[in-house]
């Protein structure tokens, strides 16, 4: 079976226009892979109806993936928590890489690179000035690292050829650092084809919080990305947020009305120059990369190239549904949307 592009995807596989409804609705499927690509498949299509285009065919099994994109949304992991000579908090992780098939689609099944078993990798969190110790455990069969967005020293960039460099399938390291700057990071694997081992889902967020608290908030992350189902690096074939493409469609982010609600957004779209994020009926204040406490802009569309991030706080003043979205129709109707539910 050739490969499956993102036009046919739209016209072939995907099928109908963002917000049309199909005749004749059918079961999603995959076709027979190659045996280079286990991950290549194409689901039928996703139709319309009040929620907006899904894939036919339901859900996606989030038990046998191990992960749920619900879950993750709000899912903050503080570390071990122990305290250093003279009070300083330190923090500890053990993060392990290792390879998984995850249903990315109904019947579309992907060979991914994971950090702790799940797309993006757990969202790891702490303040200002703590000391971070990361044990990392390479359980995949091929080399990794982890690089760290933030201020550390060289040893510590989880790059090739220095410091430690390459973790070996079977190996593992701990990285030790101070948290610095505050704001919103994340951390990938820096081993060579970078861009396929950042593509198969060897990524996830950091966040250092500030040295005093922001104002409570009802708190999430959303990390934009995307999957190349056909394993070429000529594109990808399905857009998502936290997993899953269409997840937000079939189970809306639920959010009270009027209360402060806060995302931390970020990037690692591969394959594609840049990335956007657009909320329907509402505006936000937008803090580039978290590290001032002051928003540069009040807007309802945002663009990030790929590693950007920035953090999105907002009230919404009525109830009812609202849509977020990539702001390319195309990211969009392959799976990158979804809907806000306010509530009283």
């Amino acid at each position: 079976m050739p490969g499956s592009s993102r036009r046919g995807f739209l016209l072939g596989g995907a099928g109908v226009a963002l917000g049309a409804v199909p005749a004749q609705p059918q079961q999603a499927s995959a076709g027979p892979s190659p045996p280079t690509h286990p991950g290549h498949g194409t689901p039928t299509g996703h139709g319309g109806g009040i929620n907006g285009p899904t894939f036919h065919g339901g859900s996606v099994d989030h038990v046998a993936n191990g992960f749920d994109p619900s879950q993750i949304l709000r899912d903050f992991d503080y570390g071990k928590v122990s305290k250093l000579p003279g009070a300083r908090m330190l923090r500890e992780w053990e993060i392990y890489a290792s390879d998984r098939e995850i249903e990315v689609a109904p019947g579309l099944r992907f060979e991914a690179w994971t950090f702790n078993g799940r797309i993006p990798g757990p969202t790891l969190r702490c303040r200002a000035g703590d000391r971070l110790r990361v044990r990392f455990v390479n359980a995949s069969a091929h080399p990794h690292t982890m690089h760290f967005h933030g201020i550390h020293p060289a040893e510590m960039d989880g790059v090739p050829g220095i410091g430690r460099g390459v973790i070996e399938p079977g190996g593992d390291f701990v990285y030790e650092f101070d948290a610095v700057p505050f704001g919103l990071h994340l951390y990938h694997c820096h081993v060579g084809p970078l861009a396929e081992h950042i593509a198969r889902g060897m990524y996830g967020t950091f966040i250092i919080d500030p040295p005093q608290n922001r104002s409570p908030a009802d708190e999430m992350v959303m990390v934009m990305h995307g999957y190349n189902t056909n394993f070429d690096a000529q594109g990808n074939q399905l857009y998502a947020v936290n997993g899953i493409p269409f997840h937000y469609m079939n189970e809306p982010v639920r959010v009270k009305r009027g209360e402060l609600v806060r995302i931390y957004l970020v990037n690692i779209l591969e394959y594609d120059p840049i990335n956007s994020f657009h909320l329907h009926g509402n505006f936000f204040d937008y803090y580039p990369t978290g590290t001032r406490l002051e928003p540069t802009e009040f807007t309802d569309t945002v663009v990030q190239a790929q590693g950007q991030r920035g953090i999105c706080e907002l009230r919404f003043p009525y109830p009812g549904k609202y849509m977020f979205h990539a702001h390319k129709s195309e990211f969009a109707d392959l799976g990158w949307m979804g809907f806000f539910e306010v509530t009283e």
